[in-house]
């Protein structure tokens, strides 16, 4: 008898969910917000709330650190990359090396730290009269030693840059990292991980149809594969059910036999080899070593990371469509617009 590929279940929970070496740290934020008001902020009450510290979810959504607009306001990084995934709603982006963007409805953005940036990510209500659902995966990619002090850099993906295959009928998998049959997303900021043919990054989002399957060819030798089952009932894994929301973890080197059962299933997948280095994190900033965490401070209180040219910590852009604009001035729009775009 052939031995199963799963080598453990352990129920999804509340996120950051665990994840496998060479990611960090991989968030769902699902909140279904009110109408916008004329800033952009809830409609709703505020009264209640921890303010500047809102993840209880009360009434289904959270500010997180916004006061005015949901969102992260003003904060820096190093040593790693960002990879958000928004599935639905906006997010309004502005940087200390004077980027900013409004993306959102299947759009990525995949920010290189590196040697240190200050970013801000709010959640921008701009729909007056119906509710703002959002819903994204923030996903934390390590740097090796060498490329960690890499100048920092951000890419666009736009949702019509986003591949989609059809492996199976009733299966879609949308390629944010990785290739699948022969189709590959836009490539990777130049120095980041996934950039390393050898590394075997792969961020997938796969979707099940009711009752239907698909096999998923094995990973490279060595390399680490989760499956974050986060939306719908009973997935078999070869033969295996998973009766609620869970995070599979599987042999790389072995195909896996995905199954839906009487719902459409969700899943996210995250592989890639190990970087085998020593990882030291505190806060926003991820090293090697603690003396390479507190040069990070130092250089952070020196430098502010080239400083915040935007005045608010928490800076939001009107109600302008979906848009790039690079440190150098140079604007990007995605070709087709979506959702309050």
């Amino acid at each position: 008898m052939t031995s199963s590929p799963i080598l453990r279940i352990a129920p999804l929970g509340q996120p950051p969910w665990e994840t496998p070496n060479p990611f960090l740290f991989c968030v769902h934020h699902v909140d279904r917000y009110p109408a916008g008001n004329d800033a952009l902020g809830p409609v709703a009450s505020l009264a209640g709330r921890d303010i500047g510290q809102d993840f209880a979810g009360k009434d289904g959504w959270r500010m997180y650190h916004g006061e005015r607009v949901p969102g992260f306001p003003q904060h820096p990084h190093r040593g790693f990359e960002t990879v958000t995934v928004v599935r639905r709603g906006l997010v309004d982006h502005s940087d200390s090396m004077g980027a900013a963007a409004r993306y959102g409805e299947g759009d990525v953005q995949w920010l290189t730290a590196g040697s240190g940036i200050q970013h801000a990510e709010m959640f921008p209500l701009v729909h007056r009269d119906g509710d703002n659902p959002l819903e994204l995966f923030q996903i934390w990619l390590n740097l090796p030693a060498a490329d960690k002090m890499a100048p920092p850099h951000f890419s666009m993906f736009w949702a019509d840059q986003v591949p989609t295959v059809t492996p199976s009928p009733g299966v879609c998998v949308t390629l944010v990292a990785g290739a699948l049959d022969g189709v590959a997303p836009p490539s990777p900021p130049p120095r980041s991980y996934a950039s390393r043919a050898q590394s075997d990054v792969a961020i997938w989002t796969i979707r099940l149809s009711a009752r239907s399957s698909w096999t998923l060819p094995p990973a490279a030798p060595g390399s680490s594969r989760f499956l974050y089952f986060f939306a719908g009932r009973t997935l078999h894994v070869s033969g295996t059910p998973v009766p609620e929301p869970a995070v599979v973890v599987v042999d790389p080197d072995s195909a896996v036999l995905l199954e839906a059962a009487d719902s459409e299933i969700e899943i996210l997948l995250l592989q890639g080899k190990p970087i085998a280095e020593p990882v030291a994190q505190y806060g926003p900033f991820v090293m090697n070593t603690r003396t390479e965490l507190q040069q990070a401070f130092a250089d952070y209180q020196r430098t502010q990371f080239g400083g915040w040219p935007w005045g608010a910590a928490d800076p939001v852009n009107g109600r302008e469509g979906r848009f790039a604009r690079q440190p150098d001035g140079s604007v990007e729009r995605p070709e087709v617009t979506r959702g309050g775009s």
